[in-house]
C-alpha cells in the first residue's frame, strides 16, 4: 500500500448500497455505482479522556479544604462576637484589634497589621440608608468576603496544599494591611489617582480583601506559568477567568475610592503575584523536606496569628457580647454636640501647649476618650487629635530634653496639627457640609526666624 494512500484502500468492502463486493481500491460500486467511504471518512467515536489528566484532576479534587473553612467560620465567629458587643464598628472594631495607625505607631500594638485580616465592618446607616434591606445591607462586607474566600479558597488549598494556602492567606493578608498603614497620607490623597491610592483620614479599618486578592493573585500566576503542565481547561480558567473578575473588583474600588481600601487591595494582590512566581504548586504525590518545610512555616503562621489575638485580647476595652445587644442608629444631637466640644477643647489645649502651657492636655485627652464615635472618619479625627496631645504631654513631661530638642519637637508636632487641622476642615465640608457648629480652628504660634 502506498505511503500516502489510506487504510481502507487495501481492503475488500461491502456497497452498502447493493451489497455487493467492492475491490481493493475501487472508488465506486461496480454495480450500482455508489461511492464507496474511506475509513478515514467515517463518523469517529469521540477521544477518550487523557488518563494522566483524569490522574491529575482525581488527586487535586481529593485533597482537603480543610483551612478555608476554618478561616470562613474563624472570620464569622469574630464578627458575632463583635456585632453582639455593639456593633462592629467604630470603638468596638478598634478594642478587637482594626488596624489604627496611630495604636501602631504610638503603642507599639504590632499586632493589628495581623488581626484585621480575620475582622469586617458593619457598614453604618449613612452609606445603606433605611430601606428594609439595610439591616442585611450592613453585614455586606463580611457577606462578600467570605462568599470570595468559599469560591477562591478551595482552589487554592487544592491545588497549593493546605500548609501553602494558610502561608498564602496570612502573608498577602499583612501585606494588604501594611499597605493600608502607609496609605494614610492625607497631602497625597488629592484628585482621582491620589484618592484612589491614599486616604485623608486614619479610620480604624479590617477585612479579608486583602488576603482574597492575593489568592487571585497566586491563581493568575499559577495559570500563566504552568500553562504547560495544567490541564487546557483549568489554565485557562485561571488565566482568564480571573481577569474580567480583577478588573470588576477595581472599577468597584475606583468608583468607591472614598470608602474602599484600595491600597490593600493592590498589596494583596502583588504579594500574590510575587508567591506565586517563587512557589510552585504541590504536584500530587510530593513528599519530602519541601514538604515539612512548608508544614513547618504553616505552623509559624498559625502561630502568629493565635499570639496576635492573644495580644488583642489582652488589651481588650470592649463591652462584653450580650444578645440584646441595641441595633446602630444615627448619632443624637447630644452625641454631635459632645463630639463638637471634645474637638474644640483638644485644639484649644494643643494651641496653650505651644504657648507654653501644658496644663489643659490631660482633661483634652480624658474629653476626647469619653465623646461618643459619629461616624467612622469623625472617630478616626478624634483619634488622631488625642494621638497628637498625648505626644504633646510626653513632649512636655520629658525633663532630660535640653532647650533645641523641645523647640524642634514643638515644631513637629506643630506641622502635625496643621496638616490635621486640614483633615478636620475637609471632613467638615465633605461629611458635615460646613454645618457643624465647630470654631475655626485658631493657627499654632509660629516661631520668628
Amino acid at each position: 500500500m502506498a505511503e500516502g494512500q489510506s487504510e481502507g484502500a487495501g481492503r475488500t468492502g461491502v456497497c452498502r448500497h447493493c451489497g455487493a463486493l467492492v475491490g481493493a481500491g475501487e472508488a465506486r460500486c461496480m454495480v450500482c455505482g455508489t461511492p464507496v467511504a474511506r475509513r478515514e471518512e467515517r463518523p469517529q467515536r469521540a477521544p477518550h479522556a487523557d488518563p494522566e489528566t483524569l490522574s491529575f484532576l482525581r488527586a487535586i479534587i481529593s485533597r482537603p479544604a480543610t483551612f478555608t473553612f476554618v478561616f470562613l467560620v474563624a472570620n464569622v465567629f469574630l464578627y458575632i462576637l463583635m456585632y453582639l458587643s455593639g456593633g462592629a464598628t467604630g470603638e468596638v472594631l478598634r478594642a478587637y484589634g482594626a488596624k489604627v495607625n496611630y495604636l501602631i505607631d504610638q503603642e507599639g500594638q504590632w499586632w493589628r497589621f495581623v488581626t484585621p485580616i480575620f475582622l469586617h465592618v458593619q457598614l453604618p446607616p449613612q452609606w445603606v440608608g433605611t430601606g428594609p434591606l439595610s439591616p442585611l445591607l450592613s453585614h455586606m462586607h463580611l457577606l462578600a468576603n467570605m462568599c470570595g474566600l468559599f469560591i477562591l479558597g478551595p482552589y487554592v488549598e487544592k491545588l497549593y496544599g493546605s500548609a501553602r494556602f494558610v502561608v498564602f492567606w496570612t502573608l498577602t493578608g499583612i501585606a494588604g494591611v501594611v499597605a493600608s498603614y502607609l496609605s494614610v497620607r492625607p497631602e497625597l490623597a488629592h484628585g482621582a489617582l491620589g484618592e484612589f491610592l491614599f486616604k485623608r483620614y486614619d479610620s480604624p479599618s479590617a477585612g479579608a480583601s486583602g488576603a482574597l486578592f492575593g489568592l487571585m493573585g497566586v491563581l493568575l500566576v499559577c495559570g500563566v506559568k504552568y500553562r504547560r503542565e495544567l490541564p487546557d481547561d483549568l489554565g485557562f480558567a485561571y488565566k482568564y477567568g480571573l481577569l474580567p473578575t480583577l478588573a470588576l473588583n477595581l472599577f468597584v474600588g475606583y468608583v468607591w475610592r472614598d470608602r474602599l481600601p484600595n491600597a490593600a487591595h493592590l498589596g494583596g494582590l502583588f504579594a500574590g503575584v510575587l508567591l506565586g512566581l517563587v512557589v510552585g504548586y504541590q504536584r500530587p504525590g510530593t513528599r519530602g523536606r519541601v514538604a515539612h518545610a512548608w508544614h513547618a512555616a504553616q505552623a509559624a503562621c498559625l502561630a502568629l496569628i493565635v499570639l496576635s489575638f492573644v495580644m488583642a485580647a489582652r488589651h481588650l476595652a470592649a463591652p462584653p457580647p450580650r444578645l440584646s445587644n441595641p441595633k446602630p442608629s444615627a448619632p443624637a444631637p447630644d452625641s454631635r454636640q459632645s463630639f463638637i466640644d471634645s474637638v474644640n477643647a483638644g485644639q484649644g489645649a494643643f494651641v496653650r501647649f505651644l504657648k507654653g502651657d501644658p496644663d489643659g492636655l490631660v482633661p483634652a485627652i480624658e474629653q476626647l476618650e469619653q465623646s461618643p464615635a459619629l461616624s467612622p472618619e469623625a472617630d478616626s479625627l478624634r483619634a488622631d487629635l488625642r494621638g497628637l496631645l498625648a505626644r504633646a504631654l510626653a513632649a512636655s513631661n520629658d525633663e532630660s530634653a535640653d532647650a533645641r530638642a523641645r523647640e524642634q519637637r514643638a515644631a513637629k508636632l506643630s506641622k502635625e496639627f496643621a496638616a490635621w487641622q486640614k483633615s478636620l476642615e475637609q471632613w467638615i465640608n465633605d461629611e458635615a457640609g460646613g454645618k457643624l457648629n465647630m470654631q475655626k480652628p485658631e493657627e499654632p504660634a509660629r516661631e520668628n526666624k
